[in-house]
């Protein structure tokens, strides 16, 4: 028996093939253990019901079928671990195969084992992210580049989904109503978001209306100054034709001449 598979929590060999260490393990640190195999339980014992189930029997088995045994030792995996890809590694075969099999006929016992495994490990699962959430999570403590010491940091986070999950009718979005914490923060927010949209949007007008009154006032300027060079230009000709000198004005008044 190697290292890896004195580390296995039951009697199958273990299914960690690269290295991985099941639940039980000895670490020099107990907080190097990885995700990987962080929340890997005990598996279930031989006369554990959920491996009394009929597996399914092939009608010409070769050495390369996924025999009864290999269908219990696969459920009991994914019961220990909760991931199919692992519990399908942990005997060699293909995710297709196993679900190719599942779903034959003569297959219903393996079937429902399957997901009674796989439920029995997201449970464990679940359960392993209420303690996460409130026991805290492994945090180190770095100064200088150099680690100090671990603390547990509280996940709240994590804490209200699965207050939210597990009690739905406490802390369900439908028991979010005015007066509510979160109610109030978000509608704190959108009231603020709405505000900084109607300032934008009162500035944009105030620009567009100061953008007009600049172009009427250009354009007041433009067709005073034609009128008064075209008046200009009229007098004078006017001021020509009248003095019938070739441009030499008679004497006398003109300024109130009417041609």
């Amino acid at each position: 028996m190697t290292e890896d598979e004195s580390c296995s929590p039951h009697p199958y060999p273990n299914p960690f093939p690269q290295g991985e260490r099941a639940s039980g393990c000895t670490r020099a640190l107990p907080k190097q253990a990885t995700s990987a195999v962080a929340y890997v339980g005990e598996a279930p014992e031989d006369d554990d019901p959920l491996l009394g189930f009929a597996p399914y029997l092939h009608p010409a088995p070769r050495s390369n079928s996924i025999t009864p045994e290999r269908q219990r030792r696969f459920v009991a995996t994914l019961a220990a671990t909760g991931i199919v890809q692992q519990a399908a590694r942990s005997i060699g075969k293909s995710m297709e195969a196993l679900y190719k099999l599942k779903h034959k006929p003569g297959a219903e016992g393996f079937a429902a084992a399957w997901d009674a495994a796989l439920e029995r490990g997201v449970q464990r699962l679940e359960d392993c992210a209420l303690m996460r959430a409130m026991q805290g999570t492994p945090t180190p403590i770095v100064s200088g580049g150099k680690l100090l010491d671990w603390y547990d940091k509280p996940d709240n986070t994590l804490l209200r989904f699965l207050l939210q999950h597990r009690l739905p009718e406490k802390y369900g979005v439908q028991r979010i109503q005015p007066g509510h914490p979160v109610y109030e923060s978000i509608k704190k927010e959108v009231l603020a978001e709405v505000a900084a949209r109607e300032d934008d949007e009162e500035e944009e007008v105030l620009e567009s209306l100061d953008k007009l009154f600049d172009e009427m006032r250009e354009r007041r300027a433009a067709n005073a100054q034609f009128l008064s060079q075209a008046a200009a230009a009229e007098e004078h000709a006017a001021f020509a034709a009248a003095a019938g000198d070739g441009g030499c004005a008679p004497a006398g008044d003109w300024s109130n001449y009417t041609p």
